[in-house]
């Protein structure tokens, strides 16, 4: 098994070579949880759920790490604005990620640490950093990284501290020794919620967290470390530079970025107003369930840029919906887990349990630095085999061939639905609500077309058949006098 993994610090692909036999330690950099999420916070988490789930199924134990900032700038400056208790404020919104991860069958960590539980590693890796010269208190009580003391800084983002230095803004307050230099540990502000420690009462600066967090649940030396592109310069940077300087240690031994999302060929931003929550897509009513979105971001390669605008997402709602049309009627519904259950550290792999083509063909793109788009490929064809062998009449083959896809549509994470559920499913439930056909009006519409058609009151019959076309539900009568439906 030779699987290869596109390095950020070396730019070039790299054989994976866990560090354990048998097992890959992964953290992913978390959310700063001040508000909703937004797509590019999806984006991200979907791509390394991926890279987990896929490790997973290649026979490897997986420890994963996704940790959460609950202390920071924009938490304090939110939850005074709302006249909240911080604790409370980020509980909120804590809930929320949960809420709208599950929703996208992101699996939930192994381990989620949370900032403001770590705080005494932080004032430990401060207070060793000032004892090897790496860091220093300034005239203002801030600790600072001295960034000109590690030697290899900028080998992440391949920038050169004379060309930062050239291009930075001079400070206001004369506290840093290089304007580049930053902070570790910051004091405190009257009303901001502190601990005590070495140089008075204060506060982590963000990028330490990282550094901690990982390292007290990782080891300082493990093997995977993800996040989105816009993390590489300073956050990841100042991670390497305050955990290499600290330790001695490789810390990370591949970088993984996801590219960013742009919405209609535009950088997604709050001040272009094309700024979406996942909240916002899902309820948007242009999204038939929630994974189209999933299916959406996995269309495209982790590491390049994506393109969110309203006919990617219905070529998405096609794709899979031609993926469900294919397994429609050949199997029993799928066994889901849980909403967020958390993988087990010795879940079961079926790597090497199929050697089909399509199988194959599924490894050779996923151990090619996760080439989802080849994967989702693989799908597709699949799909094309069984309704091939549908129409032949070989039922027992195409019934395989459903298994099958479902098999390694659960790799991926889609594919999660009873067939019948995907296309009963509407693009906006508030307008089947409002019109009143919800479920049960639905099925007892049928049941009286059933009837009528009995009765051979074949003009009632067709009045229903009418009602339902014009509310947007379409109907399908099978073999053996049973009618499916579904939304158009």
């Amino acid at each position: 098994m030779t699987i290869h993994i596109h390095n950020s610090l070396t730019g070039q692909k790299e054989l994976l070579r866990p560090i354990r036999e048998g097992e890959v330690r992964m953290y992913l950099c978390g959310d700063t949880v001040y508000d909703f999420c937004h797509i590019g916070h999806a984006r991200s988490k979907v791509a390394f759920d991926v890279v987990r789930r896929y490790l997973a199924h290649r026979g490897y134990r997986v420890i994963f790490v996704r940790n959460i900032t609950d202390i920071d700038d924009k938490i304090i400056r939110r939850a005074a604005e709302l006249g909240e208790p911080i604790d409370t404020f980020t509980a909120r919104y804590i809930a929320a990620m949960h809420e709208d991860y599950d929703r996208l069958n992101i699996l939930r960590p192994d381990h989620e640490p949370r900032a403001t539980e770590h705080v005494a590693g932080m004032i430990a890796l401060a207070e060793t950093l000032i004892e090897k010269g790496h860091a220093y208190v300034a005239g203002n009580g801030d600790v600072m990284y001295s960034v000109s003391s590690f030697a290899n800084y900028g080998q992440l983002s391949g920038k050169r501290l004379a060309d930062l230095r050239a291009g930075s803004r001079v400070e206001v307050e004369e506290s840093k020794r290089d304007p580049l230099d930053f902070v570790l540990w910051k004091r405190a502000k009257p009303g901001e919620p502190s601990w005590p420690s070495p140089w008075g009462e204060g506060r982590p600066g963000w990028h330490i967290e990282c550094s901690v967090m990982s390292a007290e649940i990782l080891g300082t030396h493990f093997d995977i470390h993800a996040g989105g592109m816009d993390l590489k310069f300073p956050h990841h940077e100042n991670e390497i530079a305050q955990s290499c300087a600290a330790t001695g240690d490789h810390f990370a031994n591949l970088w993984m970025h996801n590219g960013f999302v742009n919405v209609d060929d535009e950088k997604m931003s709050k001040s272009l107003g094309n700024f979406f929550t996942i909240r916002d897509v899902l309820a948007s009513g242009h999204v038939r369930h929630a994974e189209v979105l999933r299916y959406f971001l996995i269309g495209s390669q982790y590491r390049g840029p994506i393109n969110y605008s309203l006919a990617q997402i219905e070529q998405a709602d096609a794709a899979l919906g031609r993926l469900y049309t294919a397994l429609r009627g050949l199997e029993a519904p799928p066994v889901a887990a849980a909403a967020g259950a958390v993988v087990a550290a010795s879940a079961p792999s079926n790597n090497g349990a199929n050697d089909s083509a399509a199988w194959q063909a599924f490894h050779a793109a996923m151990d090619d630095d996760f080439n989802t788009p080849e994967a989702v490929a693989v799908l597709q064809s699949l799909a094309s085999e069984i309704n091939r062998a549908r129409d032949a009449g070989d039922v027992p083959r195409a019934t395989a061939l459903a298994q099958e896809l479902r098999a390694i549509g659960a790799v991926l994470g889609v594919l999660a639905l009873p067939a019948e559920e995907w296309f009963r499913a509407s693009k906006t439930a508030a307008t089947a609500q409002s019109d009143g056909w919800d479920d049960a009006r639905i099925e007892a519409a049928i049941a009286e077309r059933k009837a009528a058609r009995a009765g051979k009151d074949f003009k009632r019959s067709d009045q229903i058949r009418d009602e339902l076309a014009a509310a947007g539900i379409v109907l399908e009568d099978k073999p053996g006098g049973i009618t499916v439906w579904r939304r158009s």
